[in-house]
């Protein structure tokens, strides 16, 4: 059942005086863009009627065949009570992105559209009798200051560490503003606290469909982004700001719905109380880890953040109880049965990211992956004589072994489709190379004066 009728939309606009609508749809990169129509257009949008050049949005179509039009999902709809009403209140839609069919005029999915791609993922999910993908994110950010000229600084606001209050915690007040805006707009917050690093935060809500958790994700980047710099602060989602402390991660939580409901992880009758299909589903993302590395941690600062000694994991392996490894799965039993995917961090497309985890999982549970024991071993203090005699793979080291590891993934590739894999290949070529040709600060240290 849909959470809003058309006539229940205007209505609400009509009684808190909405001025502007704000069309949002997310790039290949994972950033929410948006067109801002006046509440007169509105019909228009709801009759999928506004259109916009997707030349110019990265990873959409070339200039051609440039005409797609915005489709906003009702049950999106939501009034950005944290932005600036003096000029009348802003609601928005989330989108899925159309084009125009070949010949009839008619309006057909886009294939390179994020939003697009994973609801297809999750549809081939349904037709093997699943009811829903249930995903709980935990996205980390860092708090910088803001400098005299507006611009961020590298400067951080606090010298805390995990779980600390205030003083030590000095954006704590900012943290909880972020908080009092989510829940006003409907997120049920769990936890908020300070992370390991100075200025690091993280910021937990209740996990949701696999398509509402990662339309999630994208509010609260915005909601946290628009907080932060009212309390002179820049929040950034970048994995690894700073070398040498800890980078930011987005841990990802996923189970299967059964279509009676239940969970499909849980069994009551194994040692551990995992279900045999979950074993399949953790045997499919350790088969394709390699494979959507690329998609789970997408730039070439992602790669700064898994590497031995800041607790993000680097190595492809699993287990009920050892932080160490890839994939974790929590203490709680029954319906909170679940896989913590941990090596994900906060730059990715959540759409992306999501869909590429759904069909590695959904890989492994029809049976197309080898088996995989649990590691038990604290995996940060064995060396690579003793992981490679327990068969345990490092994920990518850097972005282009990620690229070369998602080439040679059909699964993967077929799950993000023909367009995002040529367009999003054909961006990170440019950017690694653009990184490898750079001239670093640490080159300059250590070779200027030496050679």
């Amino acid at each position: 059942m849909s959470k809003y009728t058309e006539q229940q939309i205007r209505e609400i606009i009509e009684k808190e005086n909405i001025k502007y609508i704000r069309l949002m749809f997310t790039d290949m990169d994972g950033i929410l863009k948006n067109v801002e129509i006046p509440v007169s257009r509105l019909d228009d949008a709801l009759e999928n009627k506004i259109m916009f050049d997707g030349s110019s949005i990265e990873g959409f179509a070339r200039v051609f065949e440039a005409d797609m039009y915005l489709h906003p999902d009702l049950d999106t709809f939501l009034i950005l009570d944290w932005e600036d009403s003096s000029y009348g209140k802003a609601a928005r839609f989330i989108c899925d992105i159309y084009k125009p069919g070949e010949h009839t005029g008619e309006h057909v999915p886009f294939e390179g559209d994020p939003r697009g791609i994973l609801k297809k993922n999750v549809a081939e999910m349904k037709k093997l009798g699943f009811k829903a993908l249930n995903c709980g994110v935990e996205p980390e950010f860092f708090l910088f200051k803001l400098g005299a000229d507006g611009k961020p600084s590298l400067d951080f606001n606090d010298k805390g560490d995990y779980f600390d209050l205030a003083p030590m915690d000095s954006a704590v007040d900012c943290r909880r503003d972020i908080v009092l805006a989510l829940q006003k707009i409907g997120f049920d917050v769990e936890a908020s606290h300070h992370e390991a690093a100075p200025g690091q935060h993280e910021i937990d809500f209740k996990y949701d469909t696999a398509l509402a958790a990662c339309d999630n994700v994208q509010t609260f980047k915005l909601v946290v982004k628009n907080i932060a710099r009212r309390h002179g602060l820049h929040a950034t989602f970048m994995p690894k700001p700073v070398a040498g402390i800890n980078g930011s991660g987005m841990h990802v939580n996923c189970s299967l719905l059964t279509e009676d409901n239940k969970n499909a992880f849980f069994d009551n009758n194994t040692p551990n109380k995992l279900s045999q299909l979950a074993l399949d589903w953790i045997d499919g993302i350790i088969a394709h880890a390699k494979g959507f590395c690329f998609l789970t941690n997408p730039t070439v600062n992602s790669y700064k953040r898994i590497v031995p000694g800041y607790e993000a994991p680097c190595y492809i392996s699993w287990s009920d109880s050892n932080r160490s490894t890839m994939i974790r799965i929590p203490a709680a039993r029954g319906m909170a049965t679940r896989t913590e995917v941990r090596s994900v961090d906060v730059s990715a497309n959540p759409y992306l990211a999501i869909s590429a985890i759904l069909a590695a999982g959904m890989d492994g549970v029809k049976k197309n992956c080898p088996h995989t024991e649990a590691i038990y071993d604290n995996l940060y203090v064995m060396n690579q004589k003793e992981r490679d005699a327990k068969g345990i793979e490092s994920l990518p080291g850097n972005l282009y072994d990620a690229m070369q590891g998602f080439l040679k993934d059909d699964v993967i590739k077929g799950a993000v489709g023909p367009i995002v894999t040529e367009k999003l290949v054909e961006s990170k070529k440019k950017e690694w190379d653009s990184f490898r040709c750079a001239v670093t600060d640490w080159e300059i240290k250590n070779y200027f004066e030496k050679y």
